[in-house]
């Protein structure tokens, strides 16, 4: 597991409480900053996804 993916999972989980917080608080803008943050969690999680899959076809 690399920081990417540790740092991606963490704006994911972080944006779906922002999103969650939007709702309780009825705030759209909290709601879509929260989506938002969520892609872009997802993003950069799959971005080091792709490092592990790199670096393991170099250890081989």
């Amino acid at each position: 597991m690399n920081k990417d993916q540790v740092k991606g999972k963490a704006k994911d989980i972080g944006g779906k409480i922002q999103e969650e917080v939007g709702k309780v608080v009825g705030s759209s803008e909290q709601q879509a900053k929260g989506l938002s943050k969520q892609v872009e969690g997802k993003a950069q999680e799959k971005f080091g996804d792709a490092k592990e899959i790199i670096k393991d076809q170099g250890n081989r």
